[in-house]
């Protein structure tokens, strides 16, 4: 097939513009998302091709545009939801956690309720404790959500358009700093199935799992390792809900380590979970303890000093990895 070479928000962009010319009941919603070609041009020119009615610009009240949005697929639509971070995702979370995550169950199954929440996720730099937060745990923990979140353009725009075709809710987290993220994707159609992780990198001696942009340090990591002789095993999980299990597994069973590198508080996280499910589902196999690696268990400070302290970065990837090695 043949690749072109893009950014991630043009990625996210071709993925929404493509799924919207294929299916009339879908349309994007969110603060700035039309007129100003989206916060950070994620709907660049999707105003101008599909009209005011599809690409909706809302004031600044995420209850209140999440509702509506949620309502809207009980009347035939599937909506995107542009949030532009999950900090402010946190107003109408009322709206995900009570009303779409359940209206499956709560109706019998007579209404299905296919939207999609999508915006930046986690810390992007200096923008302080209440705009660096990661949410991944908290929405994976609701039954009747799907949790995505991936980390290259690739991947962004297979799974969107799986996000978007899905007929439950997904919530799609995005990072800030990956938007300007070049990738090769397809020229053709082509979509990535949700709850299905990906060997980034085969190895031997050690697996380490991951996912959104906090991933690159374990690439870092794994080619300073290379140096010395230690073959890291990298998984991206892509999709944190459902969970894809069996791939952990049969590389922790392949490998015997397993270090997990999320950015999240330390405290019952995405890392918990996979730490949990491997000792009850592979403890035979494991040659050493699970190492999870998290951001400090504090609010994000805002001193460029403190958030690199803060934040897990390759140097705590090749500690761990060689806590799990004996070396």
């Amino acid at each position: 097939m043949q690749m072109k070479t893009i950014q991630f928000r043009e990625a996210v962009c071709e993925a929404m513009s493509e799924e919207m010319r294929r299916d009339e009941s879908i349309y994007l919603m969110g603060e700035e998302v039309a007129e100003y070609n989206g916060a950070y041009k994620a709907s660049k020119g999707m105003l101008d091709e599909f009209g005011p009615k599809r690409v909706i610009d809302t004031p600044i009240a995420e209850l209140g545009f999440a509702g509506i949005a949620v309502g809207s697929t009980m009347t035939g639509n599937r909506p995107i939801v542009e949030f532009m971070t999950f900090n402010f995702s946190l107003v109408g979370i009322d709206q995900i956690i009570n009303n779409a995550a359940k209206i499956r169950q709560m109706s019998g199954g007579q209404f299905k309720c296919p939207i999609v929440f999508r915006g930046p996720t986690a810390s992007a730099g200096q923008l302080a404790a209440t705009h660096s937060q990661a949410f991944e745990s908290w929405y994976a923990n609701t039954p009747g959500l799907k949790v995505v979140v991936p980390s290259n353009p690739y991947d962004a725009k297979g799974l969107l358009k799986s996000a978007i075709r899905d007929d439950d809710p997904v919530i799609f987290m995005e990072s800030e700093q990956m938007y300007g993220d070049k990738g090769e994707v397809p020229e053709g159609e082509y979509t990535i199935p949700l709850g299905v992780a990906d060997i980034k990198r085969e190895g031997t001696d050690v697996t380490i799992v991951s996912f959104g942009k906090i991933i690159k340090e374990a690439y870092i990591a794994a080619d300073e390792l290379a140096k010395e002789g230690i073959s890291c095993e990298i998984i991206d999980l892509r999709t944190v809900r459902p969970l894809d299990k069996a791939a952990i597994l049969a590389s922790v069973k392949k490998t015997n380590r397993l270090v997990v590198l999320e950015e999240a508080w330390p405290f019952g996280n995405v890392s918990t979970e996979i730490t949990y499910i491997v000792q009850s589902e592979a403890f035979d196999y494991l040659d050493a303890p699970v190492v999870k690696i998290n951001t400090a268990d504090t609010p994000a400070p805002y001193s460029p000093v403190l958030l690199e302290e803060w934040l897990p970065n390759s140097t705590d990837v090749v500690k761990a990895v060689k806590k799990v090695m004996y070396k």
